[in-house]
């Protein structure tokens, strides 16, 4: 009887290393993925690796999310809309507004389907902690997501118990959006974390849907998002988080990353970028995300501070995560 023969994976395809991880001079890993560059007409500009096939964006969906409760019929603006399309820090303005936008709607706390969870941001949930308070859904970061599809179901007289569900009108209201923004069919629906229906699409789909929302007409749902996303960036992301400092300095950007190590950004004259780190290290998104602005063409101090991602020894500071491209 012969041998077996070795298991030979049927997706040959090994991503490019997109960043390294250097210790005292010794480069003791990597991080493989995927990224593309849209120039300002909407032509790819550079493609490392695979970016035609699908991925979940996971959080950077979120923005078509926003887009499509408000084509359902929910008049949302300001930081409302904002932390309807965030992914936030769990801190004591989010939590509040979440609560509020809640009772605005007649519904409470105990009608979210997401899961309860800490604060995102570390430092937050060291507070939240020694403060006595427990893991709860309002805290947990797509809350506020969570808060708008519900309020859009009850204004529209849609099922609140079902909200989640991919056959759901709102669900497959946001399929259209996120088709549409793409430029491409979604490839596959799965389950988020927080338990929303997830769309598959192309890493440079993602990047053109960014691109859409920041062209789109003044006053459609898609501009309307983008607008608030930007006018109030720490209710999209927080205080200490790369979204807020990316919008809040460089002028017309609009900027989400996902879970998974994903990211997607586009600036206001339609030049736009979406990437993946392949084993899901959000540790290399921020020397990933600053390189591929820089490559843009972006100039800005924030990028200093975004592409910094220290490695300490002794709490003394070793080494780094750094692009390699």
């Amino acid at each position: 009887m012969s041998a077996a023969a070795p298991a030979v994976s049927a997706d040959p395809f090994i991503p490019p290393v997109l960043a390294e991880v250097v210790r005292s001079g010794f480069v003791e890993g990597r991080h493989r993925g995927s990224l593309v560059l849209l120039a300002a007409d909407g032509s790819v500009e550079l493609a490392l690796g695979e970016v035609t096939a699908p991925v979940f964006p996971r959080s950077s969906n979120k923005p078509m999310q926003a887009a499509g409760v408000l084509r359902a019929g929910l008049d949302l603006a300001g930081e409302r809309l904002a932390l309807a399309a965030a992914s936030h820090s769990g801190e004591a303005f989010h939590r509040d507004l979440v609560q509020k936008m809640l009772a605005e709607h007649g519904l409470d706390a105990g009608q979210l389907q997401c899961p309860p969870d800490l604060p995102l941001d570390p430092a937050e949930a060291e507070t939240y902690l020694a403060g006595g308070a427990v893991r709860d859904r309002v805290t947990m970061n797509c809350s506020g997501k969570h808060a708008a599809m519900l309020a859009v179901c009850a204004l529209r007289g849609w099922p609140l118990d079902s909200y989640l569900d991919p056959g759901h009108p709102l669900q497959q209201l946001i399929h259209t959006v996120v088709e549409e923004a793409a430029g491409e069919s979604v490839a596959a629906v799965g389950t988020d974390g927080c338990g929303a229906p997830l769309m598959a699409i192309s890493l440079t789909g993602l990047a053109r849907a960014f691109r859409s929302f920041v062209l789109a007409a003044p006053g459609s749902a898609e501009r309307r998002v983008a607008d608030a996303m930007r006018a109030h960036p720490e209710y999209v992301a927080g205080t200490r988080r790369p979204d807020t400092w990316l919008m809040r300095e460089i002028p017309g950007a609009l900027s989400k990353m996902g879970a998974e190590a994903v990211q997607a950004v586009a600036l206001p004259d339609g030049r736009a970028l979406a990437f993946k780190i392949d084993d899901g290290a959000t540790r290399a998104l921020g020397p990933v995300l600053a390189r591929a602005l820089s490559l843009l063409g972006t100039q800005s101090p924030i990028l200093s501070k975004i592409g910094h991602a220290p490695l300490t020894g002794g709490g003394v500071e070793v080494g780094e995560i750094r692009a390699t491209f």
